[in-house]
């Protein structure tokens, strides 16, 4: 069995990837974390064979967290990197996974490692390539951990990540939470261009949810989907058809 270390700041990434490691009867993950300082101290009492990592995260990249262990191990990454970088991959013989991960070239990057560790293929060095896709790494994006929330003469400051969904409704946008609905300055595009992409997907050109919330998913008439929220009230939110696809993308499914 091939042994495996996970990181990625998507736990919903991390859930999908380990489900599909399981069915290859291939490969047994022995820790996982989204964070990667986390995942440095993890990992030094954790033996692996191979570790999988996204690229851009909070606190320190990918490219930064294998810079900062004594002896890299061999990697795969798992990106949605752009198409210049990943040819950059491919030449220096470091595999890839593009997001959403699929059974196929999951199986390849598999394939591709057993040749490594039996000494088929060798082993790729990373010191280059990571030297050279550091440097043209942008800076990681950061997003608003709070928003505000004006009424009249008050300013209520709303936690991003308490915020179930934001809707709009009669020329208002609101960010709803287990307990209120608060007023936002902002559209749901400006919305969705401002918040963490990892955890907030347009599911309807007035409604933007929070993933973490979200507790069911339903088929409905005319292909389109229903998703019932874990926010105390079971909120139930109609998801366009046009939007189905990316949602279950980002639900792992």
């Amino acid at each position: 069995m091939i042994r495996a270390f996970l990181v990625d700041d998507e736990p919903l990434a991390l859930k999908r990837l380990d489900r599909l490691l399981e069915q290859t009867k291939r490969v047994q993950v022995v820790g996982q974390a989204t964070d990667p300082g986390d995942a440095l101290e993890q990992m030094r009492s954790a033996p692996f064979d191979v570790l999988f990592t996204d690229i851009e995260m909070p606190g320190f990249s990918g490219f930064e967290m294998l810079s900062r262990m004594e002896s890299p191990p061999l990697v795969i990454f798992t990106t949605a990197y752009s198409e210049h970088a990943l040819r950059a991959f491919e030449v220096n013989s470091i595999d890839y996974l593009l997001k959403p991960v699929d059974e196929k070239h999951l199986e390849r990057s598999l394939n591709k490692l057993d040749r490594i560790r039996s000494g088929a293929e060798s082993r790729p060095s990373l010191d280059n390539i990571l030297n050279q896709l550091m440097a043209t790494l942008p800076a990681a994006k950061t997003y608003p951990a709070r928003l505000p929330s004006k009424l009249g003469d008050k300013i209520e400051f709303v936690e991003v990540a308490k915020v179930t969904h934001f809707y709009a409704n009669e020329k208002l946008t609101y960010a709803a939470t287990a307990k209120k609905h608060f007023v936002v300055d902002r559209t749901i595009t400006e919305l969705e261009e401002m918040l963490d992409p990892g955890r907030f997907v347009r599911i309807h050109r007035s409604t933007l949810v929070n993933l973490e919330f979200v507790q069911e998913l339903h088929s409905w008439f005319a292909e389109r989907l229903m998703i019932r929220l874990n926010d105390g009230s079971n909120t139930e939110l109609t998801v366009a058809r046009d939007r189905a696809k990316l949602l279950k993308e980002k639900l792992g499914l």
